[in-house]
């Protein structure tokens, strides 16, 4: 039997997430997984002492939402502040111009940008029959189809999909697209299948006024946009529902754990619906939500309600790239109502409990991977860390760092 084998990092600043970043702190690991964390005590190292130097150690990032099937993309679909109805009509158009080998490839390529960036976990919407599962993703199976016809043969991809994950030994989930194209009796499918194997589930969820506008009245872009692509939208919508989208929301929880993706045009109401299921959360995508030009975000609102938002980004149709520190950037730039701390915990911890992996992912705590990300700071205090978080990009930590002379 090999002798286990310990590791001490030394570092400025380490941030556990779960409780207060710690100035000129110390993490202790064994065989790769770590053992303690906690302020810098000459003498009380044990193994080899890694000096890191002036760099804040901090989990590997949660992508809690993206579609790396468009990952080939340069820039996004279509031009900032289109409407989105539009824009799902040239997003149909690159989806199913392309072989499911192409598809595939675009994954890779997306997987390994995401991944060499700092993610350490991510949850992607894939479109079957492609059966490829890759490290450290939950590949959600997407089903969609305002027809019969339709809807039957993703639903049958759906299960094909999430039995390979289960013979893969892979993780997966399912994914009901949106409310504009997945019928209710399609979306209640969806959650028993989640149910009965006990799946996470996600769904597109009130991503534009015109969502709403389209399940209360019938019309609107979105019925447009379904109108020009053949379909008949009367014989879906609107909803019977006097509160669509709060009924959607508690249809959508009795899965084991929902992820309601977006969530740009949530009301007061539907955020208090939210906030009555622990095992719901929502995933907000900032600079997706910029390119579109909505309304601020009722992110701050859905913290303070006590949801769980973790942060997505979507995909580069509507996105420049899949690097998640972006999305962190952005909100340390642009939404001051949000303090630092909650922004980067949206992006660790918080992704990792809306997937259902808070014992692996998402923190800096005993029993934990020791896959850790380092990002450069002189900081000697918070607010200068979160400076330097705005302008600065983490790199993962070498499996063997060298020590500094």
């Amino acid at each position: 039997m090999s002798q286990a084998t310990h590791q001490t990092y030394r570092a400025r600043w380490i941030l556990p997430i779960e409780s207060p970043p710690i100035s000129d702190g110390m993490m202790v690991t064994c065989d790769g997984v770590i053992q303690s964390i906690g302020p810098y005590r000459e003498g009380f190292t044990e193994g080899t002492l890694n000096e890191l130097g002036d760099v804040a150690v901090l989990p590997g990032l949660v992508n809690a939402h993206t579609h790396l099937e468009f990952s080939d993309l340069e820039k996004p679909i279509g031009e900032p502040g289109m409407e989105l109805a539009e824009w799902i009509r040239e997003v149909v158009a690159a989806r199913f111009s392309v072989s499911n080998e192409t598809r595939l490839t675009r994954m890779k390529t997306g997987h390994a940008e995401a991944s060499g960036s700092g993610t350490g976990l991510i949850a992607d919407i894939a479109t079957p029959p492609i059966h490829e599962f890759f490290a450290d993703t939950i590949s959600f199976a997407e089903v969609l189809g305002l027809s019969d016809e339709r809807g039957n043969e993703r639903t049958s991809q759906a299960e094909i999909h999430t039995a390979a994950s289960s013979h893969a030994n892979a993780l997966s989930g399912i994914s009901p697209h949106a409310p504009y194209s997945t019928p209710l009796p399609l979306i209640e499918r969806c959650v028993r299948h989640a149910q009965e194997h006990n799946h996470p589930l996600a769904m597109h969820v009130t991503e534009s006024p015109a969502e709403r506008e389209l399940l209360q009245s019938g019309g609107g872009p979105f019925a447009e946009s379904l109108q020009s692509m053949g379909l008949q939208p009367e014989q879906h919508f609107p909803w019977s529902s006097r509160d669509p989208i709060s009924d959607l929301i508690r249809l959508l929880a009795q899965a084991p754990r929902s992820l309601i993706v977006h969530g740009n045009d949530l009301r007061t109401n539907e955020i208090e619906t939210l906030a009555e299921f622990e095992h719901c959360s929502v995933v907000y995508c900032p600079r997706t939500h910029a390119f579109f030009g909505h309304a601020p975000h009722p992110v701050s609102e859905l913290v303070n309600a006590g949801v769980n938002v973790a942060l997505g980004t979507d995909s580069r149709a509507s996105n420049p790239d899949l690097n998640l520190w972006g999305e962190v950037q952005h909100l340390l730039r642009h939404r001051q109502d949000i303090a630092p701390e909650t922004v980067l915990r949206m992006a660790t911890a918080n992704g990792a409990d809306a997937l259902g992996l808070s014992s692996t992912h998402g923190r800096l705590a005993p029993s934990h991977p020791r896959r850790v990300l380092t990002l450069p700071t002189t900081a000697s205090t918070l607010d200068q860390l979160w400076l330097d978080f705005s302008s600065s990009s983490p790199e993962w930590l070498p499996e063997r760092p060298a020590p500094q002379s």
